[in-house]
């Protein structure tokens, strides 16, 4: 695999970005350090739970923030798993058919575990 120096960087740099997005909508879950939660949005003084349309704003911001915290922890758990692989010399083989992954898809997405013909798979 050539550049493998240069796809670690670019997971390292995503992983901060998406690090920093998920703190913005989540944190970590008390009861296990290894999941991210959703959290409510500024609840704010105008919060009235006795408002319906108030309440039912702020659940369905919760309920939105919680959707994006999921996508950003499965995002960041690939990054975590394609680090694992090149620590373990695996980065860059399909793990379907075992061969090398192309150049461009690592490029496009440095996470790739498939190559352009097994992508679907």
């Amino acid at each position: 695999m050539k550049n493998i120096e240069h796809f670690k960087e670019l997971l390292l740099e995503e992983k901060k970005h998406l690090e920093s997005e998920i703190k913005s909508v989540g944190r970590v879950n008390p009861e296990n350090p290894n999941d991210w939660e959703g959290t409510p949005g500024d609840m704010g003084e105008d919060a009235d739970a006795s408002d319906e349309n108030s309440f039912a704003d702020k659940i369905e911001e919760f309920e939105g923030r919680s959707a994006v915290a999921t996508e950003l922890e499965d995002r960041n758990q690939e990054i975590e798993n394609a680090l694992t692989r090149m620590e373990e010399g695996k980065y860059g083989i399909c793990k379907v058919c075992g061969e090398e992954i192309e150049e461009a898809r690592l490029e496009a997405n440095p996470a790739a575990e498939t190559c352009k013909a097994h992508l679907n798979s």
